[in-house]
C-alpha cells in the first residue's frame, strides 16, 4: 500500500520532516506525536532532518530548487521525498514489484 502526501499546497513553514512523520503516523494509525522512540525509530536516526528541510525549501532569493529526490527507510516503510513536494510512504516489499 503507497500513502502520498502532496505538499505543494503545504503552509509556510511546515517542514518536510513534519510531513515525513505525519504521513508513516497515518500508515501506522496512530497520531504524529506518538510517533517516537522506543516503540518507533527516529527520523534523525535515519537521515539529517535539518539538511532534508533545507534541501527541499524554497531558497532565500525566493526560487525553487532544482528536481530531484531523496529515498530512505524509516520505520519500515520505503519514504521517497520529491522536490515538488510529494512523499510517497510504501511497504518495502512492494518496491520490489
Amino acid at each position: 500500500m503507497l500513502l502520498s502526501v502532496d505538499r505543494s499546497d503545504a503552509t509556510a513553514g511546515q517542514s518536510v520532516c513534519f510531513d515525513i512523520i505525519a504521513a508513516v503516523a497515518e500508515r501506522e494509525g496512530i497520531d504524529p506525536v506518538d510517533l517516537e522512540p522506543p516503540e518507533y525509530e527516529a527520523l534523525y536516526d535515519v537521515v539529517n532532518p535539518e539538511a532534508l528541510d533545507a534541501l527541499f525549501a524554497t531558497r532565500t532569493n525566493g526560487t525553487q530548487r532544482p528536481t530531484g529526490r531523496v529515498e530512505f527507510p524509516f520505520c519500515g516503510y520505503h519514504v521517497v521525498v520529491g522536490s515538488d513536494g510529494e512523499i510517497e510512504v510504501s511497504d518495502p516489499e512492494t518496491d520490489l514489484e
